[in-house]
């Protein structure tokens, strides 16, 4: 396994660049995502952002990958291809994005409902969301990174009957988009690598209205549940200072969130 990496305050300050990059990215997708407005059409609009902002699209060519964004639209959980398929009401597409500013990462996604959707599926999209920053919140200097994985599965378990995806995980990330430790969505609490300051990991939550298989399609990235149910994918990317959680890709460093769920904020 290789060794986790441990960020100086200056390095997470880069990376808090980075983040914005991708925060303020996600901000102009959600406003762009409508009906009839294709993946391809997104995809070149977050390419155009991102490289407006200073910052070069992380997704774009990594291991092949076509797209500067994932775009992943209904039973798509993750790593959905833009193509030329069109947004229609009452799709939700889930839109993950990173930048690369000066050598430093930030990774995040978002789902997005398309006018209006069912109250399952709004729910689903409101506990992915929310599973993400109780796992965030768990992230205490001198924890486990499986304490975050706990606090994910504990929260959506105590929501309703969803499928948690088990064979995608977070992970760190600082000089490489990916890079150990992976941070599963489900575990018990207190293994793994140690929560300590200067560590920075993307928590990402994925959940299906079904269950929690899935299938890689044939163009080797697109990930799509084998029940046809629908799914939601969160994520951001925090790093630990010496005074709790800093979400670099949230606008606000997260404190809002963290505010509301009672851990301090690492951020300024």
């Amino acid at each position: 396994m290789n060794k986790v990496q441990i960020k100086t305050p200056e390095q997470i300050e880069k990376m808090r660049t980075a983040g914005l990059v991708v925060g303020e990215t996600l901000e102009v997708l959600r406003a762009a995502a409508r009906p009839g407005v294709t993946l391809l059409e997104l995809d070149a609009i977050a390419e155009d952002s991102i490289r407006s902002r200073g910052g070069v699209p992380s997704f774009k060519g990594y291991h092949g990958f076509p797209g500067s964004i994932c775009a992943s639209v209904d039973e798509v959980v993750v790593h959905g291809i833009p193509g030329s398929r069109e947004l229609k009401d009452g799709d939700i597409i889930s839109i993950d994005c990173g930048a690369i500013v000066d050598g430093w990462h930030g990774d995040a996604a978002i789902t997005v409902a398309m006018g209006s959707v069912s109250d399952e599926v709004s729910e689903l999209m409101r506990v992915t969301e929310e599973a993400m920053w109780h796992g965030i919140a768990a992230a205490r200097l001198g924890g486990r990174v499986t304490d975050i994985s706990h606090a994910i599965e504990t929260y959506v378990d105590s929501q309703g009957d969803y499928g948690i995806l088990e064979e995608f995980s977070g992970h760190g990330i600082g000089s490489e988009m990916h890079m150990e430790p992976s941070v599963f969505n489900y575990g018990k609490p207190g293994k793994g690598a140690k929560l300590q300051r200067g560590i920075a990991l993307a928590i990402e939550p994925m959940l299906t209205l079904g269950g929690p298989e899935v299938t890689t399609l044939e163009d080797d990235w697109t990930v799509v549940t084998d029940d046809g149910s629908w799914a939601a994918h969160f994520e951001h990317t925090f790093a630990l200072t010496a005074d709790g959680a800093w979400v670099l890709t949230a606008l606000d460093g997260g404190e809002e969130m963290l505010g509301k769920l009672g851990v301090p904020w690492g951020g300024h």
